[in-house]
């Protein structure tokens, strides 16, 4: 099947709207007048832009034309990656609750996993990152985030390879903070650290950028030592920037170690 152009797009979308009047039309949906005058364009220049000699249309004249073609979420990207080949800007909304399937989809993995905002604020875990790395129900809510605990002068007692996490998880923050949009949390998050922090300012001023990708963690333990896990990290749908970081072992011994620290925990 032939990729869906923009023309084709707008089309179909516009036919699917019902008119406000009810007088009998031979063809359905709005004519394109009326999309038009709902997007404050001219009739020509949207004419031209279903039949794909309108030009490339500004963000602003997507995000009128999204609202006068009444547009989900997920039309309206798919408005902008037609048009300009790219997602549009993220909307400055709160991070969605996590719902009860993703709660579910947390508890049945027997391996350490939480979700985390695009700031790093983790908001649902499961037994084994309790067990693994904290109770994250004991500490208070503003302390569950991941660049306060990498960059917190007692992580080094935990992380063997500070260093590498530092530099990792701020390479990644920035991307992720960058992909939300601005917003006060994250100035806020990154003035702190700025303040607090010799190795973040440090790092800051070099400017690394990268996405999560697939690393290597150790972690360390009491009566446990160092257990060493792959990280994966997958974005949550339908969820504005939530994310789900999974820990899994790479080696008997730290699988072992994990089922260690299950068992102390239910004890």
């Amino acid at each position: 099947m032939a990729t869906t152009t923009l023309p084709e797009f707008l089309r179909a979308r516009r036919e699917r709207l019902h008119p406000e009047s009810t007088e009998r039309r031979r063809t359905p949906g709005l004519r394109r007048e009326e999309v038009a005058a709902r997007a404050g364009v001219s009739v020509t220049w949207y004419t031209w832009l279903e039949q794909g000699r309108g030009g490339v249309p500004s963000d602003d004249v997507l995000e009128r034309l999204a609202r006068a073609l009444e547009l989900d979420d997920t039309n309206r990207e798919m408005l902008f990656l037609l048009a300009h080949a790219r997602p549009p800007p993220r909307r400055h909304t709160p991070p969605a609750k996590v719902t009860p399937a993703l709660q579910r989809v947390l508890d049945n993995l027997h391996v350490p996993a939480f979700v985390k905002t695009p700031t790093f604020q983790i908001v649902a875990w499961n037994r084994a990152a309790v067990a693994v790395i904290s109770d994250y129900a004991a500490i208070p809510e503003r302390d569950r985030n991941m660049l306060r605990r990498v960059f917190h002068p007692e992580a080094a007692a935990f992380l063997p390879h500070a260093d590498d996490m530092h530099r990792t998880c701020l390479a990644a923050f920035r991307v992720d903070i960058a992909r939300a949009g601005a917003s006060e949390e994250a100035a806020a998050l990154v003035d702190e650290l700025m303040e607090t922090s010799a190795d973040f300012r440090r790092l800051w001023a070099e400017n690394e950028l990268y996405t999560h990708g697939v690393r290597y963690r150790r972690l360390v333990r009491p009566n446990v030592g160092e257990l060493v896990f792959e990280t994966s990290v997958f974005s949550v749908d339908d969820s504005d920037g939530l994310s789900m970081f999974v820990l899994s072992p790479v080696d008997d011994a730290s699988a072992r170690g994990v089922e260690q620290l299950l068992r102390e925990l239910a004890e």
